[in-house]
């Protein structure tokens, strides 16, 4: 199904709860004007794409055709159904999770549903998320040290020996998760040191191997984290999670 239809993007502008950033500018590691702008929405759909025969999960923009790269100025924007987006985010993973940790000046829309599911960010964040922070991690170290990469930076690899963008958010990633699992929230932008190393990283000025290393701790992390050292709750609440889409769409269905 084609998720950038006219359809889909009526659906997504009038019943969006919640508009952020969630790429570089977000995380803070954007360096000399180079990247897009990544966003994220989620929106309650109409209720015949619930209880009829028509399906509306996500709608996406992109200000280049596909396959095309995203460059300076471009934006990149993915609107998820509520119901899709929280299912994902129950599961931790770790992109879908920005929303509820987003600080206000990153927020393009909000309404008062966007506003309570923020305030309840505790009861969707879990243990769940460690695994899925670490197989990330572990994938994207493998790729990495393979030369397997599904990027194409070449004047990256040519100016400094490897991609180091992918790096970056290869180690990004694990820090993130690291925090979240110790802490149950994530500090945007990234909090130092680490938010100058890993823009460091990005302009070359540490190794693959530095990169790859501090992957490999992180991950070790995050395993130990997940398997019980991390103080939040094993599962989500999913009893809330339940109740409260049920509240969702019924007040945004009569509003």
């Amino acid at each position: 199904m084609k998720h950038d239809n006219p359809e889909f993007a009526a659906i997504a502008e009038q019943g969006t709860i919640l508009r952020c950033q969630v790429g570089s500018g977000l995380h803070g590691t954007a360096v000399d004007g180079q990247d897009d702008r990544d966003e994220m929405g989620l929106c309650v759909e109409p209720a015949e794409y619930v209880t009829g025969l028509r399906r509306f999960e996500q709608y996406v923009f992109r200000t280049q055709p596909e396959g095309v790269r995203s460059g300076p100025g471009d934006l990149d924007l993915i609107v998820y159904s509520l119901r899709k987006w929280m299912r994902l985010a129950l599961t931790g993973n770790p992109t879908i999770l920005l929303p509820l940790f987003v600080p206000d000046a990153e927020i393009v829309r909000i309404t008062e549903l966007g506003h309570e599911l923020r305030a309840n960010a505790d009861r969707v964040v879990s243990r769940q998320a460690g695994p899925r922070f670490a197989g990330y991690l572990r994938t994207q170290r493998k790729r990495m040290l393979e030369g397997q990469l599904r990027v194409n930076r070449p004047e990256l690899i040519e100016k400094y020996g490897f991609d180091t963008k992918y790096a970056m958010h290869m180690v990004r990633l694990g820090v993130q998760g690291v925090e979240l699992l110790e802490t149950g929230r994530m500090t945007l932008p990234i909090a130092e040191p680490w938010l100058s190393w890993l823009r460091d990283l990005r302009r070359g000025k540490h190794t693959q191997d530095e990169a790859v290393a501090a992957a490999a701790e992180l991950e070790d992390r995050l395993d130990r984290l997940s398997r019980g050292a991390s103080p939040l709750p094993e599962e989500p609440d999913r009893d809330w999670a339940n109740q409260w889409l049920v509240h969702a769409y019924d007040s945004a269905w009569r509003a």
